[in-house]
């Protein structure tokens, strides 16, 4: 994508939405800890339906041991995989408590040394709790960089150099959650939808999706 287009690309996204958010609900940076690492291989609603009440008395890393793992299954068995997470969550607790203080660390190498901490659950915790450019490519971001010619890559690290290359000021702080929304609303895996997008001109992507067909009027038998 020429560099012209990828300025009126987000120009038209930051239009549409001038202040995106996560989806995921938190109050603190260390419940966005949990919420991120909670929410691989799950939807958002799903990951805030089960962390509500949670939430509601654990706020801390040491509020959470005091929960304990049994109590914490109990609160996210909803989610897929919730044994694994809630042992990971249960052991990244007690690392931010010994190491840190009970304070989530503002450094990518730091948050990645938390158990199930992966590089795009620190990079959305480095732009959310603390204002930091990255780029944080999920399946949705992956796909819309590499369907539109935004961010071609075919890995997830790949495709985030390319954003971070190609994305231009004053677009850098909210690229991931535009693009993110974009993926999971618009720009959908199995049929995009073209016809409602507002940056299809500017995309790669052919043939573009047409839109639904009307559904024919149903025909009345006639009368004898």
């Amino acid at each position: 994508m020429k560099r012209a287009d990828v300025v009126e690309f987000y120009a038209r996204l930051a239009a549409d939405n001038p202040h995106p958010e996560t989806e995921l609900e938190a109050g603190n940076p260390y419940q966005l800890v949990v919420a991120v690492a909670l929410s691989a291989q799950a939807t958002d609603v799903g990951v805030n339906k089960a962390t509500r009440r949670l939430f509601e008395t654990v706020k801390t890393p040491q509020q959470m041991l005091d929960l304990g793992e049994d109590a914490l299954k109990q609160h996210i068995k909803t989610i897929g995989l919730f044994n694994t997470k809630a042992k990971n969550v249960i052991a990244l607790s007690q690392r931010l408590v010994d190491v840190y203080g009970g304070e989530v660390p503002n450094d990518r190498d730091a948050l990645e040394t938390l158990p199930g901490v992966g590089r795009k659950t620190a990079n959305v915790v480095l732009n959310v709790a603390f204002g930091a450019e990255t780029f944080a490519v999920d399946t949705h971001i992956f796909r819309v960089g590499n369907r539109t010619g935004l961010a071609r890559g075919k890995t997830p690290l790949a495709v985030e150099l390319k954003l971070d290359k190609a994305t231009p000021q004053p677009f850098r702080l909210h690229a991931h959650h535009w693009l993110i929304l974009h993926g999971r609303y618009v720009c959908k895996a199995r049929r995009p939808e073209c016809w409602r997008c507002i940056v299809a001109d500017l995309c790669a992507f052919k043939p573009k999706t047409p839109p639904p067909k009307a559904a024919l009027p149903a025909i009345l038998p006639k009368e004898p």
